[in-house]
């Protein structure tokens, strides 16, 4: 997304580098993809967390005396981490993370489409052109 920003900014001081318009198009297109896959993978991590109640999340845990939900508090040996805060602080992490990897997405699809305007392509090429002239 950094590299993204970069090429962009670059762009716009260098409008007439075709170069720096390809490089635009391919980094964008790369981190548009990218965005969106990992928003894919969160929102379902999400999904599965919640329909097993974060049991998948303590599968680590050799121990019988697991309750059926994961916030419950125990205190057990087997397990090496401490389940009483483990579905919670993921999902706490996990919700902004997938905002911000869609809302990366989002602007990536908009500097691609930047990219193919200045190509000539797209629904703003036309009158982009003209105002250039």
């Amino acid at each position: 997304s950094i590299a993204v920003g970069i090429v962009a900014i670059l762009v716009s001081h260098n409008l007439s580098r075709a170069a720096l318009h390809w490089t635009l198009l391919s980094v964008s297109v790369l981190n548009c993809l990218l965005s969106t896959a990992c928003s894919v993978g969160l929102a379902l991590a999400i999904a599965l967390t919640i329909h097993s109640r974060g049991m998948h999340l303590v599968t680590g845990c050799n121990s019988s005396a697991l309750p059926a939900d994961a916030r419950a508090a125990i205190v057990t040996n087997d397990c090496p981490f401490n389940t009483t805060r483990i579905y919670d602080t993921a999902l706490a992490l996990w919700f902004p993370s997938m905002v911000l990897a869609a809302t990366e997405a989002v602007l990536s699809g908009r500097c691609c489409l930047v990219a193919l305007i200045f190509w000539g392509i797209g629904p703003c090429a036309r009158s982009y052109g003209k105002e250039q002239v």
